[in-house]
């Protein structure tokens, strides 16, 4: 990390950019942004912009957003940002959005339908019906993905049984970056990486995948083409014309396809390096890999998407990792004080309570969306610290699961690098962390990591012999052999513990 009074070698001064410049967006959960970055892959001060946005959420399992909300959000950012450039060129415009995002358009490319996103379960029904008719492990091989209710497969099935009037009126099903591109360009493709994330795309030929379309209840021909991330979109003339006039820094920028946050953000945090794992923890959490192959077989509890012809992003995701602590610091009204903190700077001991931290079912590793919070071992002698010790233990299990697996497919990391609120919130959860995954650990030392990793990909096309700074990070939290093979047995009884209680 930089010194204090020191600038961070992750930002620059406009005046010391290096061109050309990169404007990225990020469309996530809770906002978009903008931010421009130089050819070295550095911040430009001052020059990036928020807009807060909520997903319309209920108690049915409804996760939406309008899509011309975004729209206009995009363009926003876009008019606050682009000015900013101060001169320099704008050489490229990239995009990364929350994944498995779904949007109905009519023929006039405009939606007739919210976007859903990849937390909307009321298809619910459908993942079970097309677990009990297909060989999932065979869908996995091909596509990457499990059958689960954040793919686009079985929301397409609950679109057509639940407005079976609507969904026949629906032209073209796109995602959420593919409908930005087509109301500002004029054009939707759909980048490698954004339809990898949808579960209908084979990783293998990266085409679309025949079966899981057609499960779906779609045509192909209802499917945006397919495109490398590496090549830029051509907008339509009277799109380049109100380019020219609306956002004139971005009148020679080239528009690259969108991709999905989460392989942005490793790469902002690192992810390119292929010896570093990058671990994300906030509400939820993730950890992810980016190999320099498409490996023939993904094991059962990960994912594996394809970014190009030679790259791919394996990984698995987690639903509750701070919304885990959230939880536990609520109901049981543990005290601001940093008592908790103490108690987890503490050795762990066999007595503490094993929590499965289930409380929002499963993805990774056992897909299990049934599944819910188990607390085991809890005694007359327990306190409410020991309870929120367990819930933080457990979900750095959950991380020490993801990591087994993904050792299947690579040699152990030299590092993780950690982003996101959980490892702020809780300082010592990244002690703990390195001591279940038994390597080291350090927090990424970059703030907007998606938007610093969309540009960094648009500047392997735009920039691509200009060297890139290093990701600064922070002090490396190292294993403690005796803390490590106690979390290696707490393991094995974790997995017990699941394999007797969590329905399949």
């Amino acid at each position: 990390m930089s010194s204090p009074g020191h600038p961070s070698p992750a930002r620059t001064s406009p005046a010391d950019a290096v061109a050309p410049l990169v404007l990225a967006l990020d469309v996530g959960s809770t906002a978009t942004r903008a931010g421009l970055y130089d050819a070295t892959g550095r911040e430009v001060e001052g020059a990036h912009h928020k807009i807060a946005h909520t997903l319309a959420t209920d108690l049915d399992g409804a996760s939406t957003i309008d899509p011309d909300q975004v729209v206009r959000e995009v363009a926003e950012v876009l008019g606050e940002v682009a000015p900013k450039a101060e001169g320099h060129p704008v050489a490229a415009v990239s995009l990364a959005t929350f994944s498995s995002s779904l949007v109905g358009v009519d023929p006039l490319g405009k939606a007739i339908t919210p976007c859903l996103t990849y937390a909307d379960s009321r298809c619910a029904s459908e993942v079970q019906h097309l677990r009990s008719r297909l060989d999932e492990s065979e869908i996995q091989r091909r596509t990457g993905s499990r059958i689960h209710a954040s793919y686009v497969a079985p929301k397409l099935r609950w679109f057509r049984r639940s407005e079976p009037a609507l969904f026949a009126n629906v032209s073209r099903w796109l995602s959420l970056p593919e409908y930005i591109h087509l109301r500002i360009l004029g054009v939707a493709v759909a980048g490698t990486p954004t339809a990898a994330w949808t579960g209908l795309l084979n990783r293998h030929t990266g085409q679309w995948d025949s079966q899981m379309v057609r499960l779906s209840g779609i045509e192909r021909s209802q499917l945006s083409p397919l495109q490398d991330p590496a090549t830029p979109i051509v907008p339509v003339s009277k799109a380049r014309r109100k380019i020219r006039e609306v956002w004139p820094a971005l009148r020679d920028a080239a528009w690259f396809p969108g991709v999905a946050d989460g392989l942005a953000a490793s790469i902002g945090s690192g992810g390119f390096d292929p010896a570093v794992t990058v671990a994300s923890t906030s509400t939820t959490g993730a950890m992810r890999r980016i190999l320099d192959t498409n490996p023939t077989d993904v094991p059962p509890g990960l994912w594996c998407y394809r970014i190009d012809d030679t790259r791919s992003i394996v990984g698995g995701a987690l639903n509750d990792v701070g919304a885990a602590v959230s939880w536990v610091t609520d109901t049981l009204r543990l005290p601001t004080d940093g008592s908790l903190e103490a108690a987890l700077e503490a050795d762990p001991v066999d007595s503490t309570p094993l929590v499965l931290p289930f409380l929002s079912g499963e993805r990774s590793t056992g897909w299990s969306i049934d599944a819910r919070a188990s607390l085991l071992g809890v005694g007359l002698g327990h306190g409410p610290m020991d309870i929120a010790r367990g819930v933080v233990e457990g979900v750095a299990l959950t991380y020490a699961r993801l990591a087994r697996q993904l050792q299947e497919l690579a040699a152990p990391p030299s590092v993780v690098r950690v982003s996101g609120s959980m490892a702020k919130r809780v300082p010592a959860f990244t002690q703990i962390l390195a001591d279940a995954l038994g390597v080291p650990v350090s927090a990424a030392g970059v703030k907007r990591a998606t938007l610093r990793g969309a540009a960094l990909l648009a500047l392997e096309t735009v920039a691509p012999s200009t060297e890139r700074v290093d990701v600064p990070a922070g002090a490396a939290m190292h294993p403690r052999p005796h803390n490590s093979a106690h979390y290696r047995q707490r393991l094995e009884r974790f997995e017990d513990a699941y394999a007797a209680v969590t329905p399949l």
